[in-house]
């Protein structure tokens, strides 16, 4: 009998069904964030963490899995490797979460895909865009499910704001601003830490840093919430600290669907900011501010009325499907963790359904797909193109 994940009978409206066992999850990569997801996994009470390609050098790899509780035997030198035997194991990973360097998302994604071995991707998802381009083709042409890793998107307040946004509670949007504000490369000896000297190599991390990094994040936040593609952008790269061979800074103008004006900014240089993605959204009729670094709380406002804020908890207002996204009753707070749970309990959600052959409504999940990621490197590479060009307008 084929082994069955997701229960018979399904309530697409309510909280998310218990597995029949948790997923298995392997490790490609093996840094700081893959021990933060690794961590929002196991929270999701989906996956177990059960096997890792971890370091290029054999010894290294087998070290660093002990470390992880990995056994021997599944620790593996190469994600080549580690997608063959897995794929041959009667008890092989469900999925895979790809956490290296950007320059290796292409070839480890293409991999696993290739082995019916389901994906989430660190963002940005590729370099170079016919690299997304052929993740998206062949994501088309398998079983397995392909995630990318927006986590911002997963902030109960954040889904919150979506559905404020679609409900027509704003009106007509007139203006979209968003801005991801950081403060950690500010000293002028932060590009020689060894986690951050990948990052500013162009080899590495592609044609941009700071775009690349958290300016998709800002970018794919804005549309998420808005519900609508921005379709043009005028992008101005900076260097406003010590000398680098990419950005840290960017302004841009930018255009959405039906002419929508916005502001995007993004900088790894603005002392007193840890986290601080803020998007602002407004209307004909009222206008919504959520900010990462207060991410319990969504701030509405419909003009000539009081504001309102609405805050994460259960029993406080949010809708039924924002409140399957959040862990615990008011005064207890949540944060970045938590929503990472929340992405991988959607994912694991997916990979279930998918395996189940179950087709399932496209409101029950919001999952960051591969398209989504590939729809950030074509947003990386037109930002790129307008600063080469001194600040044209160009078209996403």
């Amino acid at each position: 009998m084929t082994e069955r994940l997701l229960p018979s009978t399904l309530d697409f409206n309510g909280p998310f069904p218990k597995l029949s066992r948790r997923l298995r999850l392997g490790i490609v990569g093996g840094g700081r964030i893959a021990a933060t997801q690794a961590m929002a996994a196991r929270m999701s009470n989906c996956w177990d963490v059960v096997a890792g390609a971890l370091s290029s050098d054999p010894q290294k790899a087998q070290a660093r899995a002990a470390e992880w509780f990995i056994d021997p035997d599944r620790a593996y030198a190469s994600f080549e490797a580690m997608a063959a035997a897995e794929a041959a194991r009667e008890d092989g990973v469900d999925a895979v979460m790809i956490t290296t360097p950007n320059h290796m998302h292409h070839p480890a994604a293409k991999a696993f895909m290739a082995a019916d071995i389901s994906v989430l991707c660190d963002k940005p998802l590729t370099n170079e865009l016919a690299e997304a381009e052929d993740l998206v083709r062949q994501a088309e042409t398998v079983r397995s499910v392909f995630g990318v890793s927006y986590v911002m998107s997963c902030y109960p307040m954040v889904r919150q704001a979506r559905e404020i946004v679609a409900a027509g509670t704003l009106g007509k949007i007139n203006q979209i601003h968003v801005e991801f504000m950081r403060d950690w490369m500010t000293p002028e000896n932060a590009a020689d830490a060894p986690h951050v000297k990948w990052r500013l190599d162009p080899k590495i991390s592609g044609p941009t840093s700071c775009v690349g990094d958290i300016g998709t994040h800002a970018f794919h936040l804005a549309q998420f919430v808005s519900g609508l593609a921005m379709t043009e952008l005028r992008a101005d790269f900076h260097v406003c600290g010590a000398p680098k061979q990419l950005e840290d800074t960017v302004f841009m103008a930018t255009r959405y669907e039906g002419n929508v004006p916005g502001t995007l900014m993004a900088t790894r240089l603005a002392p007193g900011n840890r986290g601080r993605l803020r998007l602002r959204v407004f209307g004909s009729e009222g206008g919504l501010e959520w900010d990462m670094e207060d991410c319990e709380r969504l701030r509405i406002n419909r003009f000539g009325e009081p504001d309102q804020i609405i805050s994460r908890g259960h029993g406080h207002g949010v809708s039924p499907q924002t409140e399957r996204l959040v862990r615990t009753g008011r005064g207890f707070p949540e944060g970045l963790i938590e929503a990472w749970a929340n992405l991988y309990t959607e994912f694991a959600m997916a990979v279930a359904a998918r395996r189940d052959g179950v087709d399932v409504p496209e409101t029950w999940l919001s999952l960051p797909d591969v398209e989504d990621g590939a729809q950030g490197v074509r947003f990386i590479h037109a930002s790129v193109r307008s600063n080469q060009g001194g600040g044209v307008w160009e078209t996403i």
